[in-house]
């Protein structure tokens, strides 16, 4: 079985109808080791049933399954809750809504992707000042230092100045990059693809790295004032009409 078989397959087993699901994590972020797992996410549509009575439904869906040395790791969120978060500063489910390694799609997927480009705010810099910062204290903590949380840093920094300046979701570093122009940023990402012989860092490249993290955490800074991104979503009415239409079953979630 292939990965797009195992995908696919796993998928077809979700115990609700798919909204959408795609591929996030580091082979969305464009730098998967050898042995990177496959993390699957998406937007599922619970049965009416599940809403309305008594017994709440499965708000979230998780699983982890190897299969032919495949590891897939599922998270999905009932419609409600999904269209919820995007109505947040939360970055992660615009990432996944606009991830371009789309697994499974449908009509209300892309009627979503519409209009969740309202839910878009210079806010969502505060996501990514919060990841960033994360991921930095894990780097500095580590001994010996590993290659891939400092990509995160410099992935997550990356795709909140991009959003910022032109109100576009992109995650991919290599991507990214094409636009930054940081020689290192190109290194670190081929020692992470070359697999765990090359995925730490000597102590002598923390005072460059921190630099440039602080650096890159002031462009961002700059850019969040300067965003001519709005204050606040103006997608909730939207949202909230399409979430009626797909419990209402006007929406059909099928496959296209």
């Amino acid at each position: 079985m292939n990965v797009q078989e195992r995908l696919q397959a796993e998928v077809a087993r979700h115990p609700f109808p798919l909204v959408f699901a795609t591929i996030s994590g580091a082979h969305l972020y464009g730098f998967p080791s050898p042995d990177s797992d496959f993390d699957l996410r998406g937007c599922h549509l619970l049965p009416v049933r599940d809403v309305v009575g008594l017994d709440p439904g499965r708000e979230t869906v998780e699983s982890s399954t190897t299969t032919d040395q495949i590891e897939v790791d599922l998270v999905t969120h009932d419609a409600k809750k999904f269209f919820a978060m995007l109505l947040k500063k939360n970055g992660y489910v615009l990432e996944q809504l606009y991830s371009p390694l789309v697994v499974h799609t449908t009509p209300a997927h892309e009627e979503l992707k519409a209009v969740a480009g309202r839910c878009l705010t210079r806010h969502h810099s505060h996501h990514y000042f919060g990841f960033a910062e994360t991921q930095w204290r894990l780097f500095e903590k580590e001994n010996p230092r590993r290659v891939k949380p400092l990509l995160y840093v410099y992935r997550v920094l990356l795709t909140g100045l991009h959003l910022m300046k032109t109100g576009q979701v992109e995650a991919n570093l290599v991507h990214l990059n094409e636009e930054a122009r940081l020689p290192h940023v190109n290194d670190l990402i081929a020692r992470k693809l070359a697999g765990p012989e090359k995925s730490t860092l000597n102590d002598s490249d923390l005072d460059f790295h921190r630099r440039e993290y602080e650096r890159l955490r002031a462009e961002l800074e700059a850019a969040h004032q300067a965003s001519t991104l709005p204050e606040e979503p103006s997608a909730r009415t939207d949202l909230n009409d399409l979430l009626v239409r797909l419990r209402m079953g006007s929406v059909i979630p099928s496959e296209n």
